[in-house]
């Protein structure tokens, strides 16, 4: 398999999107809207809702291993996975040992992570995709790999959407089904989706979800013959150590903070690599971390509106773990042995402010070179050496006014 080419900075990869013409207005922002107003206490729910993701998260070591034996105890058989290639290769052994027949998947972000087509493909079988295949085709699978939306610790029951109902055949019919999900999507207790099920569809614009499905394990006679559970940490225990960014592992995956972003709404999914939108530029920084340049310009890929904190159904301040997480690219680029030119500028601004004498000197400077660069002239136009040009490619610098402040100031006394 060729090896995927690495995201640009988002910045750039933004350019290609803005150049194409506006999308028209989403009418699911109304609908969901629409949907919430229904409610009276939809507040008391995405409060209950933050309660409860919370309460797991911090849990979570313990969660994890009952949902193991609860998954056990039902007949399934559960993989730990410490990264995508890790997973993708329990995912090949399973397939493989399954049989090169047919081969189903109902995609999800994680199966999409992992490339579990690739995987499907390694072990030799056949593959057909939810809503790609005629129904007939369906049936034929041997071997099934699904994505989750939650996981349930007390008993090992599996909780997915489904976007239509063929999805129920991959899930049913296949000898085999191997299930990803993230350790981040286990929840204590059945009781606890009472909460979560109605938060999320509301928030994607839907009273309810109409094809959901659960499952837990094996039963004799009815349904898959083997379950395997791939559970994938690929930075996530490492997200959890963090007291501000944990909280985007609250996400639910209703994409309602894309809905709203204005960013996100110009631009679309590209940009943002395999998870789009305001959750992506909070998670996938935290997962892959803030070292490769696309990790590192997505918290920076927002106006800080703060309309998709406003629409979370369990309160993740995204714009909060946005300036979070821009102060922990800006720390660690003081790391460096070459300094960017960016912050070059910023520590010669910061020694020449740091004394009196020396910020009136540049002042006086200024003022005087000042005055022979003519209004407008820079707009457009990247002076700058460098990187910083792009500042001066899309800023207007007013002209500089004659005198300094403390000049007119002294004057004035």
């Amino acid at each position: 398999m060729t090896a995927p080419s690495r995201p640009v900075r988002f910045a750039d990869a933004a350019r290609t999107a803005l150049a194409a013409p506006a999308p028209g207005a989403d009418v699911s922002r109304a609908r969901r809207a629409e949907m919430v107003a229904e409610l009276p206490d939809w507040e008391e729910l995405r409060l209950a809702g933050e309660a409860l993701r919370d309460s797991a998260l911090h849990h979570l070591d313990t969660l994890l291993e009952t949902l193991e034996a609860a998954v056990v105890a039902a007949g399934g058989t559960v993989h730990w996975a410490r990264d995508a290639a890790e997973a993708r290769r329990i995912v090949t052994r399973l397939a493989s040992a399954a049989g090169r027949g047919g081969a189903v998947e109902l995609p999800s972000p994680l199966t999409r992570r992992i490339d579990a087509a690739g995987a499907l493909a390694d072990a030799g079988a056949v593959l057909h995709r939810i809503g790609e295949s005629a129904r007939e085709r369906l049936l034929e699978a041997d071997v099934a790999v699904s994505g989750a939306r939650f996981l349930v610790a007390e008993t090992g029951t599996v909780v997915a959407f489904e976007p239509d109902e063929d999805a129920r055949v991959c899930l049913t019919l296949p000898r085999t089904l191997i299930t990803v999900a993230g350790i981040e999507q286990v929840v204590p207790h059945l009781r606890d989706l009472e909460v979560l099920l109605r938060l999320l569809p509301r928030s994607a614009g839907e009273r309810m979800s109409p094809y959901a499905a659960m499952w837990t394990g094996v039963t004799p006679g009815d349904g898959p013959r083997e379950f395997h559970l791939v559970l994938l940490d690929d930075g996530r225990a490492a997200a959890l150590a963090d007291g501000t960014g944990r909280t985007a592992l609250r996400c639910v995956g209703c994409s309602a903070c894309l809905r709203v972003c204005p960013v996100y709404g110009r631009v679309g999914d590209a940009p943002y690599g395999e998870l789009p939108g305001p959750i992506g530029a909070i998670l996938t920084p935290q997962l892959r971390g803030i070292e490769g340049a696309h990790e590192a310009s997505l918290p920076f890929a927002s106006t800080l509106c703060g309309a998709c904190a406003d629409v979370c159904p369990v309160r993740i301040d995204i714009p909060g773990v946005l300036v979070h997480l821009r102060a922990r690219v800006v720390e660690s680029r003081r790391r460096r042995p070459v300094p960017t030119p960016e912050l070059a500028l910023m520590r010669a601004a910061a020694w020449t402010m740091g004394d009196r004498r020396r910020y009136e000197r540049t002042l006086a400077g200024l003022t005087r070179w000042g005055g022979l660069l003519p209004g407008g002239l820079l707009r457009g136009m990247p002076v700058l050496p460098l990187l910083l040009g792009r500042w001066t490619d899309a800023r207007d610098l007013p002209v500089l006014p004659g005198r300094a402040f403390r000049d007119w100031w002294r004057a004035r006394r």
